[in-house]
């Protein structure tokens, strides 16, 4: 349920691309040097936002520098970090593992728990940093997978819980921007489990797994219904975000905001649409 708060590359300048992607570098770096390799593959797009985010907002001291790496062997990459990309590696290892517990414990997925397995000690020691934090989040996780597995139909009530899972890791400190990073968490929370749903939902139909659209997907005006829903949520997001004093990554943080998080919606309307066409045309043969 990761990746979904993404940039819109052909839309952002050279050099707010290059920052972007130093961050990017510097969580992957953060997650290799403190979790090793397995935590290094949790690497994910919206944890760079929140880095991105928080960065911008408190303005801490930045670490540059550069490395290699399997990706790019050769040629050196600029990397930044600071104290928010080690929060960001940490909330990142412990959301990781617990999905993977949660894809064991509900489909039996193998790999997912010798993935666990290998982020296990890497999870105890991040949630050790922060105790209260870990257990509001692992406590929300599991009431989502009860209701899943009850089969839970109020959609708002399902992106609400995974909101309030984003809620507590947008607060970085208890402040005074407490309070709108909290509510922009919890409707970007929301905006990422609607877009996961609507991406899966037939690959869920055909499996039987849980998905909250899993009824509505093959009712007529679905897609638009799902847009306008999605927009719902990122406009409540983008209002929260807009009352913060961020000077800093401004501009990459609006392009990812107004213009990047569409992309994947567009791009899983798309394969949904051809997809479609495709079996017309299937049907069309065999008559």
């Amino acid at each position: 349920m990761f990746g979904y708060i993404v940039m819109n590359k052909p839309e952002m300048k050279f050099k707010d691309f290059d920052v972007y992607r130093s961050f990017y570098c510097g969580l992957c770096r953060e997650l290799r040097e403190r979790y090793g390799i397995a935590g290094q593959l949790s690497l994910n797009y919206d944890m760079t936002f929140v880095i991105l985010l928080l960065s911008g907002l408190y303005e801490p001291s930045v670490c540059k520098g550069t490395t290699r790496c399997i990706i790019h062997p050769v040629i050196k990459q600029p990397v930044r970090k600071n104290e928010i990309t080690e929060y960001a590696a940490d909330m990142n290892l412990l959301l990781t593992y617990y999905k993977c517990m949660d894809d064991w414990n509900d489909e039996q997925k193998v790999l997912s728990l010798a993935y666990a397995r290998l982020l296990k000690r890497g999870s105890k020691k991040a949630g050790a940093f922060y105790r209260g934090k870990t257990i509001r989040i692992i406590s929300l996780l599991k009431q989502l997978s009860v209701w899943e597995k009850a089969g839970e139909t109020d959609i708002d009530k399902m992106a609400g819980c995974f909101g309030r899972i984003m809620e507590e890791i947008f607060a970085f400190r208890q402040d005074n921007w407490e309070s709108p990073l909290r509510r922009m968490g919890f409707y970007l929370g929301k905006f990422i489990y609607l877009l996961d749903a609507y991406d899966d939902v037939e690959k869920d139909a055909e499996t039987g797994n849980y998905n909250p659209f899993s009824e509505d997907y093959i009712m007529e005006g679905f897609e638009e219904r799902v847009r306008q829903i999605l927009m719902m949520m990122m406009a409540e997001a983008c209002r929260e975000f807009e009352k913060l004093p961020i000077i800093k990554y401004a501009d990459i943080l609006r392009n990812i905001l107004y213009s990047g998080v569409w992309c994947r919606f567009q791009a899983a309307t798309e394969k949904r649409r051809d997809k479609r066409k495709e079996q017309e045309k299937n049907h069309a043969r065999s008559i």
